[in-house]
């Protein structure tokens, strides 16, 4: 199952290499990330199809998750238009976007409380 990780690691270089080569060498996909950084500290999610293992390599390398959230992945076409529509369904429908970020192969990653609701308004399917 995929899932959104997120890390708040201290501002320094090597921070992404590093979850990129933990995650990497066990064979874990990242599909998508979102990083940035702010009074010294760095807030990164990490889109993963392995979850459950990604969480124990990483907590294994002595690396704290905040936070491991269900996703909804919705492919959508590389053409304008295409995000608004989407979030427009969910927003007719009441559903908050908490967060959103493009991943891989032009797929949208929403984080919402309503995943299995968002999903099936989305059409999408895990």
């Amino acid at each position: 199952m995929r899932k959104d990780l997120v890390f708040i690691p201290d501002d320094q270089p090597g921070q992404l290499a590093r979850l990129g080569e933990l995650l990497g060498e066990a064979g874990i996909n990242i599909e998508a990330i979102s990083a940035f950084t702010g009074q010294g500290k760095g807030i990164v999610h990490v889109l993963v199809d392995q979850a459950d293992e990604a969480l124990e390599v990483l907590q294994g390398a002595g690396i704290e998750v905040r936070a491991a959230r269900r996703v909804v992945v919705v492919p959508l076409p590389d053409e304008p238009g295409h995000l608004g529509r989407a979030c427009r369904i969910l927003a007719d429908a009441g559903v908050n976007i908490e967060q959103a970020y493009i991943a891989a192969g032009s797929k949208l990653v929403l984080v919402c409380e309503e995943v299995d609701r968002a999903k099936e308004l989305l059409g999408v399917e895990d």
